[in-house]
C-alpha cells in the first residue's frame, strides 16, 4: 500500500454515461474500506477549478447503482485547457488536501488527466467512462452495453413499422469517430447494411444491395448509421438511396436516448470492478493509468496509449455482419 496516498477525489468528465454513478458508488465504498478520505469533485474539470470538492461518505453512494447519469454531474472546461485553468484547480486540490484523483470519463478527459499529472505530479488514475467504447486498452467501456441494448430495443420497434409499411428505415446511432455502437446495433438488430466511420462504404454498392434485397421480396430493410461515417448523415444517404428504390425511405436519429436510463446489469459489473481497480491500483503505487478489462482481466494501460493508440473493429464482426445481412 502507497503509504503517501491518504485523500482521494473522484470526478466524472465529459459525456455521462450509464453506469458511472455505479463505479462512483465502487471507489467510495473501496476507499472508505481502507481508511481513506474520499472526496467527489462536482461537475468535473469545472468544478476542480472553481473548487466545488466536498466529503463523500458510504452513504452519499447509497441507492445510486441502478440509475443512469451521474451523481457528481459533468461538464466539459473550456478553462481548463488554459494553464492558468489548471493552475487553480491544482490550487482547489492542495486546499483540501487531496493525494491522487479518479477520472471517469472518455478521451478527452483522459488527455486533460494525462496533461495535468505531467505539469502537477498529481497520481490519476482513469476508469474508462463512454458510451461509444473507443478507448484503447480495454474490451467495453462503461456505458456502451446499456447504449448499445437501446439502440437495439429502438431498431426492434422500427422494424415493426417498416415491416407493416414496406419501408426502408435508415437509423442513425452515435459514433462520431468510432462505429462500434453502429456495429454491434447492426448485429443485434438484424440491419440490411450497417456504416461505419472505420470502413468506407461506396454508395453505389449501397445502392446495389438494397435493390438485391427488394428483388428477394425482402418487404423492408433497416440501415445503421453511425453519425461519423464518410458518406454523410442518416438523412443525407436516404436522400441518395431512396431515388432509386422501390422503398419508401424514413430515417431515425436515436441520437441522446443512448446516454440515458438505468445501467444494464452488464455495465454495472463492469464498472463496479473498475472502481474497484482503480483505488486498488492508486493504492499499489501506480498513477497516470488507466483500468480495464481485456479478456475479462483487469489490466492497466498507460493513459497515454489509452488516448494515443487507436482501438480497431474486429474485422471479423464486419465480415460476419455482411453475410448475415444478406
Amino acid at each position: 500500500m502507497s503509504k503517501n496516498i491518504k485523500r482521494i477525489a473522484v470526478f466524472t468528465s465529459g459525456g455521462d454515461a450509464p453506469g458511472m454513478n455505479a463505479a462512483i458508488r465502487a471507489v467510495v465504498r473501496t476507499a472508505t474500506y481502507h481508511n481513506l478520505h474520499i472526496y467527489g469533485i462536482y461537475r468535473g474539470y469545472e468544478g476542480m477549478i472553481a473548487g466545488d470538492i466536498r466529503r463523500l461518505e458510504t452513504n452519499t453512494v447509497g441507492n445510486i447503482i441502478h440509475r443512469g447519469g451521474t451523481i457528481l454531474k459533468t461538464s466539459r472546461s473550456k478553462d481548463f485547457l488554459k494553464k492558468s485553468g489548471r493552475k487553480i484547480a491544482y490550487e482547489s486540490l492542495l486546499a483540501h488536501d487531496i493525494d491522487a484523483c479518479i477520472v471517469i470519463g472518455g478521451n478527452g478527459s483522459f488527455t486533460g488527466a494525462h496533461v495535468f499529472s505531467k505539469e502537477y505530479n498529481i497520481p490519476f488514475i482513469g476508469i474508462p467512462g463512454t458510451i461509444d467504447n473507443d478507448l484503447y486498452g480495454t474490451d467495453f467501456t462503461i456505458g456502451f452495453d446499456t447504449a448499445v441494448n437501446t439502440a437495439i430495443e429502438a431498431v426492434d420497434r422500427i422494424r415493426d413499422t417498416a415491416d407493416s409499411h414496406n419501408r426502408l428505415f435508415f437509423v442513425e446511432v452515435m459514433g462520431r469517430h468510432a462505429g462500434f455502437i453502429a456495429l454491434n446495433t447492426g448485429i443485434g438488430g438484424g440491419a440490411g447494411s450497417i456504416i461505419i466511420p472505420e470502413k468506407t462504404t461506396n454508395i453505389e454498392d449501397l445502392k446495389r444491395l438494397l435493390k438485391k434485397s427488394a428483388k428477394r421480396k425482402k418487404l423492408f430493410s433497416v440501415v445503421i448509421v453511425a453519425e461519423g461515417n464518410k458518406l454523410g448523415n442518416a438523412a443525407e444517404i436516404a436522400e441518395i438511396v431512396g431515388k432509386e428504390l422501390d422503398y419508401e425511405t424514413k430515417v431515425t436519429i436515436i441520437g441522446h436516448l443512448q446516454r440515458g436510463g438505468s445501467p444494464s446489469g452488464a455495465d454495472r459489473v463492469l464498472a463496479s470492478r473498475l472502481g474497484y481497480a482503480a483505488v486498488d491500483s492508486l493504492l499499489k503505487g501506480h498513477q497516470n493509468m488507466m483500468v480495464g478489462v481485456l479478456n475479462n482481466q483487469i489490466v492497466l494501460t498507460s493513459l497515454k496509449d489509452a488516448i494515443k493508440r487507436t482501438k480497431k473493429v474486429k474485422n471479423g464482426l464486419l465480415e460476419m455482419a455482411e453475410i448475415l445481412a444478406l
